[in-house]
């Protein structure tokens, strides 16, 4: 199972960092929704 996680990674490492990528922006921009009303 470990292989076939690995061997997946490698055949898909430029999706996978923008998948990456992505999530990261999702995860600021909840971050920063959850703030607004403090701001206001």
């Amino acid at each position: 199972m470990i292989k076939d996680v690995k061997d997946v990674i490698a055949r898909s490492h430029s999706s996978l960092l923008a998948d990456a990528l992505g999530a990261v922006s999702l995860m600021a921009m909840l971050v920063v929704a959850l703030h607004l009303p403090n701001l206001m």
